[in-house]
């Protein structure tokens, strides 16, 4: 047997195992000599959902005296063929993958294809672990190919395979699975996607991606469906991005949070192109700036580092590359390396235009500047265990690299968290009870010769207690409609996951819980 699947809470809960099922075989020999072919292939195509031609054309090979109608059959669908008892139709003992859940959590898990090969998922990622090994016989026949059981020789027993324990709270997953499907039905998104992780050690509590597939039915899902998007899906992140931008020019000491920058009342002109914000303002703090999200001050903090610079603080938090989680497919993102910059890429790329992320790098980033500026690398497989409970492998924090100091990750937890204030985009992703650090992203889609502006990604990126970070929280939408906006679309279901997951989580809440304005 292949090795079963659980979520972080051990045998409680099996998210992936193996059950006995049946291949479904005819003898056409049989058929087509007694003219059945046709009543059998109707019978056999309506028990089974398959194509009456399909089987029938199967069916109908008078020298054939084998033909497999249906693979890996659920034995509650076999033992609907069996109790019609017909004639010509045998069947073969073998083990069928079964996901007791359907499509929960149904692109971290993946599926086990025909031949028995983990195909995507952890099932991919783990599939030497997960397979079983067939056991070794060896013996003698006779002429009449009959065993001669008294020159049995060399026995190797079969094994099954290692179980897997993910990191995984399936009561979180359960939730966040739940809220993606209500902002795509409130939406009317194409999809939808989000990934909830512990800052200290980089545990993956919950990741799910919309539009979903049935894993006990996967041959009839599209790729699209099977797409995870919260690692294999890269996407203009908008503003979203500025917090690099904001904790690099903090870190090299080139602005405090209150110094002040001109915002052109809404639109600026460098190097012969004109940058605008959503709002017009005047003058504004550094602090007031990533509260605005003002495109404009965030433009102006890039230069103030220059190209080279602030390249490298985006390298630093682990944006162009993979972070290395354990699932396959795996996105590096899109970050041209400096020689095909043009004068103004700096100014845009800072804002989070022509750079692309996925959803897991873009959490990394304040994952890093919740955990005192260290990045650590994502991860959810807890530990993989033998059939005799000997430990093959043990999932542990590890630190990817520290993009800045602990000290300008403190200025940068203060300056996100007032986002969430009242006067700040994202005020919808408060949480009663706990102060919310985070940022709102509205990005238009590119499209040849530019930026759509009818199509968007909106998305909120935080983490919760904003004073002493215990979980991040990334939401992404594709294309809701007719509101976009990351602070009225993604922040109400960043609220709904948080609300929930701080209290399974046991979160202790804020210690001064302040709201301005309140």
């Amino acid at each position: 047997e292949r090795g079963k699947i659980y979520d972080s809470s051990g045998g409680d809960s099996i998210l992936a195992m193996d059950i006995a099922g049946k291949h479904i075989c005819v003898d056409p020999s049989a058929l087509v000599s007694n003219a059945m072919v046709q009543a059998l292939a109707d019978s056999l195509a309506r028990d089974l959902e398959l194509d009456v031609d399909v089987v029938s054309r199967k069916l109908s090979v008078p020298n054939s005296r084998y033909a497999r109608i249906a693979s890996y059959v659920h034995p509650d669908v076999a033992s609907v063929v069996e109790n019609r008892k017909q004639t010509g139709v045998f069947y073969q003992n073998v083990n069928v993958r079964y996901y007791p859940h359907g499509e929960f959590l149904c692109h971290v898990l993946g599926f086990v294809n025909h031949n028995g090969d983990g195909s995507a998922g952890v099932e991919q990622e783990l599939d030497n672990y997960l397979r079983g090994c067939p056991g070794i016989l060896e013996s003698r026949k006779n002429a009449l190919r009959q065993e001669l059981y008294t020159k049995r020789g060399r026995y190797i027993p079969s094994m099954e395979g290692a179980s897997v324990e993910l990191t995984i709270d399936q009561y979180v997953q359960c939730r966040v699975e739940d809220v993606l499907d209500e902002l795509m039905l409130e939406h009317s998104a194409k999809g939808a996607w989000a990934i909830v992780q512990r800052v200290r050690t980089g545990e993956i509590i919950a990741m799910a991606s919309r539009p979903a597939f049935d894993l006990n039915n996967f041959v009839k899902s599209d790729a699209n469906a099977r797409l995870n998007r919260a690692i294999g899906y890269t996407f203009e992140p908008g503003s979203t991005f500025k917090a690099i931008v904001f904790a690099a020019a903090l870190e090299e000491k080139r602005v405090t949070p209150d110094t002040t920058f001109d915002c052109e009342y809404g639109a600026w002109s460098h190097k012969g192109k004109i940058l605008r914000d959503y709002h017009p303002y005047g003058i504004l703090t550094v602090a007031d700036g990533l509260k605005k999200s003002s495109n404009i001050l965030s433009a102006k903090l890039e230069l103030t580092l220059g190209d080279r610079l602030f390249y490298s603080y985006m390298r630093s938090f682990g944006l162009g590359s993979p972070l290395g989680i354990d699932l396959p497919g795996e996105e590096s993102g899109i970050l041209h390396s400096l020689d095909k910059w043009s004068g103004i890429s700096g100014s845009r790329i800072c804002i989070g235009q022509g750079v692309a992320v996925s959803a897991l790098q873009m959490l990394g980033v304040y994952s890093a500047i919740a955990n005192d500026g260290v990045l650590m690398k994502p991860y959810m497989v807890s530990e993989v265990r033998a059939k005799d409970g000997t430990v093959l492998y043990i999932g542990k924090p590890e630190v990817l690299s520290r993009p800045v100091s602990s000290g300008t990750a403190a200025t940068m937890r203060h300056l996100l968290g007032r986002v969430t204030e009242d006067g700040g985009t994202g005020r919808r992703a408060r949480v009663a009870g706990y102060t919310v650090a985070g940022k709102t992203g509205t990005a238009q889609k590119a499209i040849r010769g530019g930026y759509s502006s009818e199509n968007h990604i909106a998305s909120f990126v935080g983490f919760l207690p904003a004073e002493s970070p215990e979980l991040s929280i990334i939401v992404v939408v594709d294309d809701p409609q007719p509101l976009h906006t990351g602070g009225v679309v993604a922040g109400p279901g960043f609220q709904k996951i948080a609300e929930f997951a701080v209290r399974r989580l046991d979160v202790p809440a804020s210690d001064h819980f302040v709201l301005a304005g309140r």
